[in-house]
């Protein structure tokens, strides 16, 4: 079943917050997911240690010697597998985008994380190189955004990775206190209490976010998704 690994070669780019918040939309789908927490924080690990009543399945117990193996268990078995890894370039992050369908780039608007962001769709390139031929999609997502303005920053660099052709996810993930919320009391955003501002925006958000990737990887099932490179 699909494998989305979620990758930047700068921490605090919004990886953990983009793998859990879809983990949870897609489970709200009716899906059945597994998470594997590859970041050496493990901050998958300790939501889970929470008390949320939800299927997640969250693995933590990774390395680079087993990562593919593991991988490879799990999406035999759920309907997606979501990869959360460190942020930096190391062997175990090269290894789990070898086994990507999809591979999830999470963008904030500012010129440093657009450099990083080239940086990993670079890595993107080099390993499908040694894949002989095989295409491993991949797309950018803006992280951390304003829902009610959009920034002068925030559309000059996405106008210029589109003119670059590099391949955008159409949603962005807002910046949001029920995605704060779901980390600091580890339950799902279903589960969180309604006084938290702007939860119904946010489940809305996630939900579109979800409909998205999965509108995506049927597409590549399809033989349709494909990468652009300028």
């Amino acid at each position: 079943m699909p494998v989305i690994v979620t990758a930047s070669s700068k921490g605090g780019a919004g990886k953990s917050t983009l793998t859990l918040v879809l983990a949870q939309a897609l489970d709200a789908l009716g899906a059945s997911v597994t998470v594997i927490d590859a970041d050496p924080n493990r901050p998958l690990v300790r939501w889970r240690g929470g008390k949320s009543a939800s299927t997640l399945e969250v693995v933590g117990d990774v390395t680079e010697s087993n990562i593919i193996k593991v991988i490879r268990e799990h999406s035999a078995t759920r309907q997606f597998v979501l990869v959360d890894l460190e942020g930096t370039a190391n062997r175990l992050v090269s290894r789990a985008v070898t086994q990507a369908d999809l591979v999830l780039i999470p963008l904030q608007a500012s010129a440093l994380d657009s450099n990083e962001a080239s940086r990993a769709v670079g890595l993107i390139r080099e390993e499908e190189e040694t894949l002989e031929g095989r295409v491993i999609p991949y797309r950018i997502i803006m992280t951390r955004t304003n829902p009610l303005i959009t920034t002068k920053i925030e559309s000059g660099i996405y106008q210029a990775l589109a003119d670059a052709k590099v391949n955008l996810m159409k949603t962005r993930l807002h910046e949001r206190q029920a995605y704060k919320a779901i980390f600091v009391r580890r339950l799902t955003l279903s589960e969180l209490d309604q006084s938290i501002n702007g939860l119904e925006a946010a489940k809305d958000n996630a939900e579109r976010l979800a409909e998205e990737i999965v509108e995506m990887i049927t597409a590549k099932q399809a033989g349709e998704l494909k990468n652009v490179y300028g």
